[in-house]
């Protein structure tokens, strides 16, 4: 068993999505190798930093991304499902860019209550009750007759 931890910066952009790690952002990982009859069974934590936007107010924003992963590489690549041991040596790359890419949120938000943006203004909402309470819109206007509750007039 061996145990290592490895720094460098990522070569090139993980994600595609509203929220990414850019290339050049570091990245961490802590990884046990393990070796067993079939191959060598890899266990690690990878630890960096994504970016984008906040989908409801379109925020910049940078969010900790820390996620473990498992893979087993085969020392027969006829046995190996997807990854194998080739001269001595395992491949992380494509393990590690996949445990990222799918720990991504797929729509990250600056904060679980986040107003987002005003839909008549496009303004950022600042989230205080008393903006809730305002015009009612038009689509609605026919059903007013029905509220019961006249105090929000």
């Amino acid at each position: 068993m061996r145990e290592r931890t490895l720094a460098f910066p990522a070569p090139e952009q993980l994600g595609e999505g509203i929220a990414h790690v850019s290339a050049g952002t570091s990245v961490e990982i802590d990884v046990r190798l393990e070796g067993l009859h079939e191959g060598i069974l890899v266990t690690g934590e990878v630890t960096t930093t994504a970016s984008g936007e906040c989908v409801r107010c379109l925020d910049a924003l940078t969010l900790p991304v820390q996620v473990e992963f498992q893979e087993l590489f085969a020392y027969s690549p006829d046995e190996a499902f997807d990854f194998a041991v080739r001269d001595d040596h395992v491949d992380l790359e494509p393990v590690v860019r996949d445990a990222v890419v799918l720990s991504l949120p797929f729509q990250p938000v600056c904060r679980p209550d986040c107003p987002g943006l005003d839909p008549v203004t496009g303004e950022k909402r600042s989230g205080l009750p008393d903006e809730q309470q305002g015009a009612t819109d038009p689509r609605w206007a026919a059903l007013e007759g029905f509220r019961t509750d006249r105090s929000g007039e």
